[in-house]
């Protein structure tokens, strides 16, 4: 049951988000396209409610409820990005707006430090919730396969700094286009 309410959450958050910004630039009805995109948040919260009430009925807990804690910390933290890049793409795509900008060398590292400055604060927000779950419930063997999911999390966020760590080390390049030969003055 929990697994079908995360991935109906899941597909509704992103059907908010394409709907909201359809609404917004294809039929030019902002205000409708923003109450859209602001229904994607209110989806991580049935499903916060969803897990509540099913542990609350006295469910035992398994990987699914492990995984809507994941859903919900990645969400809250990487969402308005997500959307922000969502939005840059339909702007330019419907209604000329500019066109997404490939990042490299300094600003991509730094866009790889924030990112796993976001990474382990969604992983800090999953523990939470996943600590107050284990707290709420008060029974060790109804909430025994949580545990495992602060291993994941851990793993998500030593990947995220390896990965930032190598973008310090080894920036990404901009692309120069073949053929291209650089004038002296550049």
């Amino acid at each position: 049951m929990i697994l079908g309410i995360i991935i109906a959450c899941e597909l509704g958050f992103w059907i908010a988000i394409l709907a909201g910004l359809a609404a917004r630039y294809i039929l030019q009805a902002k205000r409708l396209g923003t109450t859209l995109l602001l229904c994607a948040p209110l989806i991580d919260l049935v499903l916060l409610v969803a897990v509540s009430v099913h542990l609350g009925a006295g469910a035992t807990a398994s990987w699914h409820h492990g995984l809507a804690a994941l859903y919900i910390g990645f969400s809250v933290t990487y969402g308005h990005r997500m959307i922000a890049w969502a939005d840059t793409r339909f702007a330019h795509r419907y209604a000329d707006g500019p066109a997404p900008i490939k990042v490299t060398g300094r600003d991509h590292t730094q866009r790889c430090w924030s990112d796993f400055a976001r990474t382990l604060v969604a992983a800090l927000i999953a523990a939470g919730i996943l600590a107050i779950i284990t707290w709420w419930v008060d029974d060790p063997n109804r909430t025994e396969a949580l545990t495992g999911w602060y291993r994941i999390l851990g793993i998500a966020v030593t990947v995220e700094f390896i990965w930032a760590l190598s973008y310090t080390i080894w920036p990404r390049q901009v692309a120069v286009p073949s053929g291209y030969t650089p004038h002296p003055s550049d």
